[in-house]
């Protein structure tokens, strides 16, 4: 698979010919609503086997062979070149398709209100195939422990036609937010604690579930060692009933990390305890905050080399965001709200506005400026096919159990081939 970024005065056409691929596949691939309106800085997925490396100034066979992971004379011999003649800048060389490796992915999908969007039913259907698991979002919970289920229409049934596993995402949501009071009953309150841990078992056993996940954020950071103890009962309820049980990690760099979001997070007794992590690493640039990428390649570098410090690599699910935002300038603290968007209306938001996408690379994200129709100055993040190859190679260097992606029915067609090409998707079983 190759990626390729949008220059002034390329065509579809161009692009088909430069890689031996045709129109059709790159509109296909892309998803492309206005194939003949693209945008400078517009990152794109050519669907072809293995990828072209065009040279540049200064490189060797030897250090681009380094850079792929294949020795310079297989290279030679693949490109039919002597190993020893020297590289002109702009020379294409054919890169053979890596051994993919093998990982879970999860997938949160969240209806609203009373019944599923068809959105939601639609994006489940398509991205079920690369699912390990598949997340309704979310069984909460009554005071009394027990559970008020979401709408699950058919969400059950496309898990079982495309062999995906199904995640029983259980949080202490109370009237739209995350509620501390609610999580300190659960985890202090056996009666609760029984009746939750009884009604969790029901649900899952009746519903098909394969794993139960804890989603509990906010708690009281008094209430660390709670939550711990709470979880290794429930870890032995749910083993007994042949459930795996997963956890959602706060994004943390180091144990004694202040703030409400994360202090009772104990990563290493998560660790310990639960089959496998989610750890939150997105939100770095959030919807009530300054404009900036949401899940920068560095900070969540840092959270991961943390978490590999208290548990290890098999069990950790690297979280990442399918959204951007789009933020109003000046950022005034309290002020107005960024828009959530799919990365698909980000790069349609670039066209309207006539504005060229940029690239962050210590970030390793796309983003771009435009001015409304009131004159007020716009700063927009999202996701492309360069930001989410970045993830992958992390996930590939660490040697990471997987992906959990927050969340389905946003379009971002250039994740989901790249993943395909990147990994071989895990089936429960």
């Amino acid at each position: 698979m190759q990626i390729h970024v949008i220059a002034p005065g390329e065509s579809l056409y161009s692009i088909a010919n430069t890689y031996g691929a045709t129109v059709e596949a790159l509109e296909a691939a892309n998803e492309l609503d206005a194939p003949g309106q693209l945008v400078v800085g517009q990152a794109l997925v050519v669907p072809i086997e293995g990828n072209f490396y065009f040279v540049q100034p200064g490189d060797s066979l030897y250090a681009i062979g380094q850079k792929f992971g294949i020795s310079f004379q297989e290279l030679a011999r693949i490109n039919n070149i002597n190993p020893e003649s020297s590289l002109p800048v702009g020379f294409r060389l054919y890169i053979p398709p890596k051994e993919k490796s093998r990982i879970e992915v999860n997938a949160y999908v969240e209806p609203y209100g009373e019944t599923v969007s068809e959105t939601l039913i639609n994006s489940a259907e398509k991205n079920a195939p690369y699912l390990t698991y598949l997340a309704p979002f979310s069984y909460q919970i009554n005071r009394d422990g027990t559970l008020i289920p979401p709408p699950l229409d058919n969400f059950p049934s496309i898990a079982e036609n495309n062999e995906a596993g199904l995640m029983l995402a259980v949080t202490n949501l109370e009237e739209g937010e995350f509620s501390a009071e609610l999580g300190r009953v659960i985890i202090t309150n056996r009666e609760v604690e029984n009746t939750l841990l009884d009604e969790i078992i029901t649900t899952a056993n009746t519903g098909g579930y394969n794993d139960v996940h804890f989603d509990f954020e906010f708690l009281p950071p008094e209430n660390r060692e709670d939550y711990n103890n709470f979880l290794r009962r429930a870890k032995q309820r749910l083993s007994e009933a042949g459930l795996l049980m997963s956890t959602a990690l706060a994004p943390k760099t180091s144990a004694t990390q202040e703030g409400e979001w994360y202090e009772a997070h104990d990563y290493a007794v998560h660790g310990e305890v639960a089959d496998f992590v989610v750890l939150m690493t997105y939100e770095w640039g959030y919807s009530g905050g300054p404009a900036r990428a949401v899940s920068p390649i560095g900070p969540v570098r840092d959270v991961v080399e943390y978490a590999l410090t208290e548990m290890p690599a098999n069990k950790i699910m690297l979280g990442q965001n399918l959204y951007g935002y789009d933020w109003t300038l000046p950022y005034e603290p309290g002020g107005e709200y960024a828009d959530a968007l799919s990365p698909q209306q980000a790069i349609a938001l670039a066209r309207t506005e006539n504005v060229n996408i940029q690239y962050d690379e210590t970030a390793q994200a796309p983003f771009f400026f435009y001015y409304d129709d009131e004159g007020n100055q716009h700063e927009v993040w999202f996701e492309d096919a360069r930001s989410i190859q970045a993830k992958f190679d992390l996930i590939k260097e660490l040697d990471l159990r997987g992906i959990s992606y927050w969340k389905l029915g946003l379009a971002f067609p250039q994740n989901w081939l790249l993943l395909q090409d990147n990994f071989t998707i895990a089936k429960p079983g």
